[in-house]
């Protein structure tokens, strides 16, 4: 949406456009933009650094399995975030719900269907228990978190046993997060994201142009939609190209499944939170819970919806991490998990402060860690360097956000 006051048959070239966005970004608005031009810089160094393996559909593919529990894990952070409280327990609520999974579809011989809704049940109930602590108890996000971030490791322990690891057989679970899909359904998904998207941001602006509400111009959408279509037709050829090292052994190509899952979450996650009163609800109690309260918000539930949100899609996650690893271990979900996760989404462009943030962060700040790492890996540093890169880009992007809200401040954006 253009915050620009000019009518939108003026701002229908690409000099106005150009000249509204700068307006934007100098109000203190700029959104996603550190991030993506990092994931660029990045991309590109990479790429000329290691050209024969960097830049292969192999290490493309490999790269997005990688980061995809991540992702999905910082999306549910992101429910948090927007209200300006933190989980720190969701990369061990991961971890138990997919040692459930494990033990019911393994140990027991339950259908996957049912496995995969025991393991979501159970980071539902986890975030029941943590969001009723934080809304109705007033204990603060960080001790509870914290607590539960400490009791989970037990929970799993208790499951597993020590340095014990519950195999995933399922053939569907495992494909989650390893499989790739048929070419023609690689393409027929492309379709359906570039005519998706275009379709319904069209009838959007069309629809607020017949209200008179302010929408973008019809040049902005073009280019948008346009855009979005040469990502997509050039990542679905890409990773169309045959990947394997020995393909006349077994022959890997097409986008991976997992993929799927976390388009799916993008349109689902996005809609709750731009086309519900629920999500304008959430925005409006992390902008100002107070005055949320005052306009009649049920604060307290709304929290304990988001924490039930963010633990569900935290067991999401876990369930992804197990598939790729093909088991569950005490470490599921530990280690870095969490604060990879914490840090996709600041990065992406989300606010610590609360009130600021979208899906699509979480995919954009994944995918700069995931290249972070991937990179820095194929050019051989150790770990200790990595750490320091990545922990200096999260720094980079907590001081953009903070200097970013300042600067809207001032001018009266917020």
């Amino acid at each position: 949406m253009s915050t620009s006051t000019t009518p939108p048959e003026e701002q229908n070239t690409i000099g106005s456009l150009t000249s509204a966005y700068l307006a934007k970004i100098r109000g203190g608005d700029v959104g996603s933009l550190p991030a993506v031009l990092g994931l660029v810089v990045l991309v590109v160094a990479f790429s000329l650094l290691r050209p024969d393996t960097f830049t292969t559909p192999l290490n493309l593919a490999g790269l997005i399995g990688q980061s995809a529990g991540v992702m999905v894990l910082a999306m549910g952070l992101i429910f948090v975030l927007l209200l300006g409280e933190i989980d720190l327990s969701a990369g061990y609520t991961g971890g138990v719900a997919a040692a459930m999974v494990g033990v019911v579809m393994s140990n027991h011989g339950w259908s996957w269907p049912l496995s995969l809704l025991v393991g979501l049940l159970t980071g539902a109930f986890i975030g029941v228990l943590i969001g009723l602590a934080v809304a109705k108890v007033g204990i603060p996000s960080f001790v509870v978190t914290l607590a539960a971030f400490l009791g989970l490791q037990g929970v799993i322990l208790k499951i597993i046993g020590e340095g014990g690891t519950i195999g995933y057989r399922n053939e569907f679970v495992l494909k989650l997060n390893n499989g790739s899909l048929p070419l023609w359904a690689g393409w027929a998904l492309a379709v359906i994201v570039i005519v998706g998207y275009g379709g319904v941001s069209l009838l959007t602006l069309l629809s607020r142009r017949k209200q008179n509400l302010a929408a973008q111009p019809m040049l902005l959408w073009a280019i948008k939609t346009g855009a979005l279509a040469i990502a997509v037709i050039a990542f679905t050829a890409f990773l169309s190209q045959e990947r394997s090292p020995n393909p006349t052994l077994k022959s890997l190509k097409g986008v991976p499944n997992v993929v799927v899952v976390i388009a799916v979450l993008v349109v689902v996650l996005g809609y709750l939170l731009t086309r519900t009163s629920w999500g304008r609800h959430v925005y409006a109690v992390g902008g100002n819970a107070e005055a949320a309260r005052r306009a009649g918000i049920n604060v307290p539930w709304l929290k304990v919806s988001c924490f039930i949100t963010c633990s569900t899609l935290a067991a999401v996650a876990g369930i992804l991490i197990a598939s790729r690893d093909n088991s569950v271990s005490p470490a599921t979900g530990g280690q870095q998990t969490l604060l990879f996760a914490v840090g996709a989404a600041v990065i992406g462009g989300t606010s610590l402060f609360g009130g600021k943030g979208r899906i699509t962060d979480a995919v954009i700040g994944g995918l700069v860690i995931a290249v972070i790492n991937n990179g820095m890996g194929l050019l051989n540093q150790p770990a200790a360097t990595v750490y320091m890169v990545t922990g200096a880009v999260l720094l980079f992007a907590a001081a953009v956000d903070a200097i970013s809200r300042r600067r809207a401040a001032a001018t009266g954006r917020v």
